[in-house]
Formats: C-alpha cells, structure tokens, sequence
C-alpha cells in the first residue's frame, strides 16, 4: 500500500485554498491535509455552507514572514500549495511586496530547504490581462463583442511573455519568475496555476465567463499537480474550466498532468 501524501495548503481559509482542501480531504486514505493562514476565519468570499474547519492538530497559524518556522513547518510535507496572497487588485505595492512577493519568496526558500518535493503556487490569469485589453480577438472577446471573433482563432499559451497591468498581477508575474530560478537552482519542482476568475456560488458572471473557473475544477487541476511524476519540474498552466470563448490554452495542462475541465460555462441562461 502505498503511504499517503503530505499536503499543506497555505492561505487554507481563502476560496481557492479552502475549495482545494474540501476536495484532497474527501480522500482520506491518499492525503494527510493540513492548513495554514494568517488568521483561523473563513474569507468572506466563502459560504456558510462550505466553510471549513481544520483540526487544531494540522492547522499552522502562519503570515509567511518566519523563514526559519516555516522551514520547521514544512518538514516531513511533500507538497506545499501556496494559495496565501493579498488577491487586492486595487492593493498598493508596499502590500503586494510583503505579502505576495516576500511571503512566496519564503515559502519557495523554506521548501527548497526542508527537502519539500513540490509546490503549487497560485498564480492568476491577471498576467495575461494586457493581451485581452490590446490584442484581437482577446479584445473583442473581452468586450463581448463576439461578432468580431473568428469561429476558430489561436489560444493563448503560457509561452507568451507576461503583460500584468496592476500591481497584484505583477506581483504572481514575479512569483513565476522566483519559481523558474528554484527549479533551477535545486530539486525543487513548482508548477504555477494561472487560475481564472473562481467565485464563491460559481455564477455565470458574463463578462468572467471566457476565463471563469469553477471551485472543482481548480481542486482537480491542483490534484492533477500534486499527482504529476517528478520528472514533470517547472510549467506554468491556466486554471479554467470549459467555457465558451475561452482564450487562454489548456493543452499543455492536459499534456502534462492529464488536467481535463469538468465543468462548462456558457452564455446560456445569463
């Protein structure tokens, strides 16, 4: 029988985080789950109904600004995911700097150094939003203004440069970047969700529907990484789920970690 994975989830308590820790806890014979934050309160992004409770023994309270403690916190974890950040996209750069800049920084050094064997950091699709602001048919798309897209029109990979336009998104740009240079400067492996726009009852909200993601997809698209051999190192893949006029690619998530969307969001019903 082969010995359950150690998983902790930082920023456990926020949507993403708590969405990611429902689902790995659901399968208590291949994951020992633990959780950590800043503060033992659900977000106010999430529902009464899915609020989570962590038991005090695998709960770590934690604002990432310890080095040294998060280096004993990760001992014995094989997969840190790093969902913990200030999500603020009006948020001034002195907060993005301590929280989503230095606070991964020292969560990719203490799991470098406590021999973690992979994180999942989350990104956003913010550092592609340049592109759906100046680029065709992203532009169009985003407008809603679906007679100028093509029936059939390239996606966007995560090969193509950055271009956040506020500081939170770069910020997660910066991060992806700190990512590459562990994995190659260690035996560190990272992978880099660009996760799309979650919300807390899953609604259609049109504007979000190309880039949406629903809660499930996200918890598999993390499963799908965390299960990913080793020899997968270092990739940056979009978290979306199967949406109509969806612009960013998800074919190397499905090459790479075998990630498939469940779940469909459309204009229909808006």
């Amino acid at each position: 029988m082969m010995s359950k994975r150690s998983i902790l989830i930082t920023g456990v308590y926020g949507l993403v985080g708590s969405s990611i820790y429902r689902h790995l806890i659901s399968q208590p014979t291949q994951y020992e789950v633990y959780g950590m934050a800043r503060r033992k309160q659900s977000s106010i992004r999430v529902t009464k109904e899915e609020a989570i409770e962590i038991p005090a023994s695998h709960f770590i309270l934690s604002d990432l600004s310890d080095l040294e403690s998060l280096e004993i916190d990760f001992a014995e974890i094989d997969t840190v995911v790093h969902m913990a950040a200030n999500p603020n996209t009006e948020a001034p750069w002195e907060s993005v700097l301590k929280n989503n800049v230095v606070g991964t920084y020292h969560v990719f050094e203490a799991a470098k150094r406590a021999g973690v064997r992979r994180v999942i950091y989350a990104s956003t699709i913010q550092v592609s939003t340049g592109y759906a602001l100046e680029v065709e048919p992203y532009k169009s798309i985003r407008a809603g203004n679906f007679e100028n897209v093509p029936e059939s029109f390239e996606k966007l990979t995560p090969e193509k440069p950055n271009w956040p336009v506020n500081f939170y998104a770069a910020s997660k740009a910066m991060g992806e970047t700190l990512a590459r240079m562990y994995c190659s400067r260690s035996n560190l492996s990272i992978h880099c969700l660009r996760i799309g726009a979650v919300n807390s009852m899953d609604e259609k909200i049109e504007k979000l529907v190309p880039i949406s993601c629903t809660k499930a997809d996200i918890a598999r698209l993390a499963e799908c990484c965390i299960q990913a051999p080793n020899t997968v190192k270092f990739e940056v893949f979009y978290g979306m789920s199967d949406n109509d006029y969806r612009w960013p690619d998800l074919e190397n998530a499905k090459k790479k970690v075998g990630y498939v969307p469940q779940d469909k969001i459309g204009f229909e019903n808006l």
